[in-house]
């Protein structure tokens, strides 16, 4: 288990650092929990407006505005579940030290990329790649 330290107020990673020392490690930790607590506070949240709305609406455009409104609400909730799972699995990097390095090349993925897309796991390099390779095998 990686050791806990306390950052400097206002303390930012930089490419003038070691990449992926304590600081930035616990930076990393600090910002992945903080997105996944309100991850969680929104699907809170969503479930209780789900609970206390009523689909017993008179009117039938009325009937079918909600149940489209609740739809929309149930596909972003998915998609936040997934991004907790990858906030997850971000997280078990930290701990494990493969945090912040290509799962393809073992390069570091670096600051900025990291600071954008925090769950990131290929370098810009190898996710450009990928993209290329998605639209070459793409089934249109």
């Amino acid at each position: 288990m990686v050791k806990e330290i306390k950052l400097p107020s206002g303390y930012k990673p930089t490419d003038k650092e070691k990449f992926m020392n304590a600081k930035q490690q616990e930076y990393f930790r600090q910002k992945l929990k903080g997105w996944r607590l309100e991850l969680l506070d929104d699907a809170n949240e969503t479930r209780q407006n789900l609970q206390e709305t009523s689909v017993a609406e008179a009117d039938i455009a009325d009937r079918a505005s909600t149940e489209t409104d609740r739809s929309l609400e149930l596909r972003t909730r998915d998609r936040a579940r997934k991004l907790i799972s990858k906030i997850d699995e971000a997280l078990e990097r930290i701990e494990d030290g493969s945090y912040g390095f290509c799962v393809e090349t073992d390069e570091p993925i670096g600051v900025k990329r990291l600071e954008a897309r925090p769950i990131a796991t290929l370098s810009l390099e190898a996710q450009e790649r990928h993209e290329k390779m998605e639209k070459i095998y793409r089934d249109d």
